[in-house]
């Protein structure tokens, strides 16, 4: 059964309030992702015991399937990430998550990867939690057919529970499939599972998380009908998590509801453009959909590959995600929806 869910936000006063208003407002899924920077967010050690059990029976009661974001510093090609790794699994235990998600970090090359989680597969293994490795705007999706055909090729561990979070903005900025999400998950093989997604829109120009259907799909929804025809193809049946705490949070009520209108349907999607042409010929992202001359940017505001060419330093993910917080604190405050919170 497909969910559908919000997650937590450095951005939000307490990590408590946007999974209270998942619990308020019927959200079935809630992602947890301990992202602390100075001053703000939060981490493993700020939830006592006694507020992981409230949590792990509030979900339980309410029917809220649970999820954890493993931070972007747990790279397992890193010594020290397996202490983080090690807390990220027992968070996940503590609330009574089903799934564990990690980025896709390929600078040492894919072979040294698949080594370097090979113990976390047995380990959340052996916690009961699927496993999920999520794509970046830095991955094609030839390097996620080339990391799963390594693993059922070279581990032993039991593979069942782990498989892909495809995260949709991250496709569409992907040097491969820039502007067109639709062929990142048409170049995925059969080999790799879809097991979590992570639904966010852009302009193609930055890691924007914007809140689905106030980018591109807003003017022209044809992609996401598409996209949700294909993963109903592939059987998926996980978590979908909406990357974002929008003012108003009443955006996610929104797509929420719009997403189940078209999952609820027993027909397939209509994936007609406005223009009445097959989307299965076209790029499909915000290509062919015209953006706002004056659009105020909400978000992290990461720039693409091509941007970033001329400019080595700011030459990783992890980077470009330190600079567009930096770029977020410098927003006007009404846009924020609270003044200097996150800086």
């Amino acid at each position: 059964m497909i969910r559908i869910g919000n997650q937590t936000s450095y951005g939000a006063p307490s990590p408590a309030e946007p999974f209270d208003y998942a619990v308020a407002n019927g959200f079935d899924a809630f992602e947890w992702f301990p992202d602390k920077k100075p001053g703000v967010g939060w981490d493993e050690s700020d939830l006592t015991q006694a507020q992981r059990q409230k949590i792990r029976e509030t979900a339980k009661e309410k029917g809220i399937r649970l999820s954890v974001h493993a931070p972007w510093q747990a790279n397992p090609l890193h010594r020290e990430a397996s202490e983080l790794l090690r807390k990220d699994i027992e968070l996940a235990t503590d609330l009574g998550a089903v799934l564990l998600n990690i980025h896709l970090y390929h600078e040492a090359g894919l072979e040294r990867f698949v080594t370097a989680i090979t113990p976390l597969i047995r380990q959340t293994a052996e916690s009961g939690l699927q496993l999920s490795i999520e794509n970046t705007p830095d991955h094609s999706p030839e390097q996620f057919n080339d990391v799963f055909t390594r693993l059922h090729a070279s581990t032993s561990s039991p593979l069942k529970h782990v498989g892909m979070c495809l995260d949709l903005g991250h496709a569409n900025l992907s040097g491969a499939t820039r502007n067109n999400y639709l062929g990142f998950i048409d170049r995925l093989d059969r080999v790799v599972p879809i097991v979590h997604l992570h639904l966010h829109e852009n302009w193609g120009d930055g890691d924007t998380h914007l809140t689905l259907f106030t980018g591109p799909a807003g003017r022209d929804d044809s992609g996401i009908r598409a996209f949700i025809e294909r993963i109903q193809k592939r059987n998926f049946s996980g978590s979908i998590i909406f990357e974002q705490w929008p003012q108003p949070p009443s955006l996610l009520n929104q797509a929420r509801d719009r997403l189940l209108g078209w999952l609820k349907v027993d027909a397939k999607p209509s994936i007609r453009t406005n223009k009445g042409s097959d989307i299965s010929s076209t790029r499909t992202g915000a290509v062919g959909t015209p953006r706002p001359t004056s659009s105020a940017v909400v978000g992290r505001g990461v720039p693409t590959a091509s941007q970033r060419a001329s400019d080595p330093a700011r030459s990783t993910f992890l980077e470009l995600l330190v600079e567009g917080d930096k770029r977020y604190c410098n927003l006007p405050a009404f846009l924020i929806g609270r003044t200097n919170r996150l800086c």
